[in-house]
């Protein structure tokens, strides 16, 4: 059975379908989906989604991509909605210095990641990782926090800084991104680390595996990962699954009493 641990179905590209192909992933093999937010407006549409659908949760946080008006006072909406019962983790939070470019904004970015760590660790939530082209910073916000804990999702990021996170207790996760031809350092990393240490995603409309690459994604395309990580590990795709399964309801605190 699969853990989507990461897939964003209030995204439009799922509007034509969504409420059908919601209803279907449970026949089709999927055992659990975590929904996370990337601001106000989609934290909320997840929580809306995880109380329609039982196998679905939910995240809540702002993406750095999605900061626009955003004020340390947001954090007091964000942690309202972490009080949902459906809520896992703050998330997605991170930085982004692909689209984030100026020294200001990339700074504001900074102080708002911080703070939902904070916010993270005050609540004993895990938190979800978005790093993109800022692995220093990333790494350096997560240090100065050293209760917190998390995943880094879609895992882009060196051996060496995979070794500090895992050092900390921290997950890695991986999309389809580890299936593409032109993947070199997400395999090596999935080579090297402990399998229950690692989680699976979509990061759904996006990063669908080979053979389906460029088209929209949705939880039931783990399989296809979960066959490269068993091929990089050496073992089944079913213990694969079996596995990551298993890490995705601790690391999320489903199914405790």
């Amino acid at each position: 059975m699969i853990f989507d641990t990461h897939a964003h179905y209030y995204d439009k590209a799922f509007d034509r379908d969504r409420d059908t192909l919601l209803a279907s992933l449970p026949e089709r093999g999927v055992a659990l989906t975590v929904c996370p937010g990337c601001d106000l407006a989609s934290s909320q549409a997840s929580i809306a989604l995880a109380e329609r659908y039982d196998y679905l949760y939910a995240a809540a946080g702002y993406h750095p991509e999605n900061l626009e008006g955003v004020s340390p006072d947001c954090l007091e909406q964000l942690r309202a909605l972490c009080a949902h019962e459906k809520v896992k983790a703050v998330g997605e939070i991170g930085l982004d210095y692909y689209w984030v470019k100026t020294p200001e904004a990339r700074a504001f970015s900074r102080e708002i990641f911080d703070a939902q760590l904070s916010l993270a660790e005050e609540l004993d939530l895990p938190a979800i990782v978005h790093d993109r082209d800022a692995h220093r910073d990333c790494l350096d916000i997560v240090r100065a926090h050293p209760k917190a804990r998390g995943v880094f999702h879609c895992y882009a990021g060196s051996l060496e800084e995979a070794r500090v996170l895992l050092d900390r207790g921290w997950m890695l996760s991986f999309t389809g991104n580890i299936t593409f031809h032109n993947a070199k350092r997400a395999p090596e990393v999935v080579r090297w680390m402990p399998l229950d240490r690692l989680m699976l995603e979509t990061d759904a409309p996006y990063m669908a595996p080979e053979p389906h690459r460029g088209e929209r994604c949705d939880s039931t395309f783990i399989a296809f990962t979960a066959v490269k990580v068993a091929e990089l590990k050496g073992c089944s795709a079913e213990e694969v699954l079996a596995v990551t399964l298993e890490n995705g309801k601790h690391f999320f605190g489903i199914g405790k009493p």
